[in-house]
């Protein structure tokens, strides 16, 4: 099969296109013929060897999430499986590639009436933004803050913060018109911005002095998520009357793979 293999770590030039091994499913796994491969900003941290974490073994075939169709199943997997149309994670590596392995366990049918490409847009993303929702338990009425509303993460925050009845406000730096679709604008990049904002719960993908700005934005009892902290950890929340619903560290390279 055809897989793009990477020997080294760097930019985007590190990936090679080359013909491996065709892989087979083991127990509890099918295999996948794969139309969509996704790429996540994590990902892109892993090529370049840089992050929170430490680089994985090389040479590897990159890609943790997948779409297509399942065309063989392993031991102990059903073989009505095959066929199926889903998208699933990897377990981390052999994504990019024309056909890839996953857990029987990870693969999701993709519903009638959605675009396989949607679906392996919203595989990432989605599940972090369902994850974030469910912790938070959002009540109607409450004021939501979503930072890096107009991204992936956010964007979805908000859409599902408004449909629990909440009243939303995205904050951004740009990107407005795509904001306010779900909610009100708040452009982040101004300063004392979080003076104009009262929030019960602050969704927080930026970090740094952004992420330590926004929670000063908090209402007493209010509760903060932290995710993808993409300009570092915060900086000064010790002492803050908030909630902080935060994971305890970087994940970890076995979690990444």
């Amino acid at each position: 099969m055809r897989a793009i293999v990477m020997d080294e770590f760097g930019g985007p030039e590190v990936l090679r296109a080359r013909t491996v091994e065709d892989p087979v499913p083991g127990q509890g796994q099918v295999l996948v013929r794969v139309e969509f491969a996704s790429i996540t900003f994590v990902e892109t941290q892993v090529r370049a060897g840089k992050g929170p974490f430490a680089p994985p073994s090389l040479p590897r075939i990159p890609g943790n999430g997948v779409g297509g169709t399942i065309v063989a199943v392993g031991e102990g997997v059903d073989e009505g499986l095959v066929g199926t149309v889903v998208v699933t994670t990897t377990g981390g590596t052999g994504g990019y590639a024309s056909l890839a392995r996953a857990s029987a366990a990870d693969v999701v049918p993709v519903p009638e009436g959605v675009a396989l490409r949607d679906a392996v847009a919203l595989l990432a993303d989605g599940r972090t933004a369902v994850m974030l929702h469910e912790q938070a338990k959002i009540q109607p009425g409450e004021r939501v803050l979503v930072l890096a509303a107009g991204g992936g993460v956010g964007g979805l925050l908000m859409q599902l913060a408004a449909a629990a009845g909440a009243e939303v406000v995205g904050a951004a730096r740009g990107k407005r018109e795509l904001v306010e679709r779900f909610g009100s604008y708040v452009d982040y990049s101004e300063q004392g911005w979080a003076r104009s904002v009262e929030a019960d719960v602050v969704f927080d993908g930026v970090g740094g002095a952004v992420g330590t700005e926004a929670m000063t934005a908090l209402r007493p009892g209010g509760r903060a998520s932290m995710y993808g902290m993409a300009s570092g950890s915060w900086s000064e929340v010790d002492g803050l009357p908030i909630t902080v619903l935060e994971r305890p560290g970087p994940p970890s390279p076995e979690e990444l793979r």
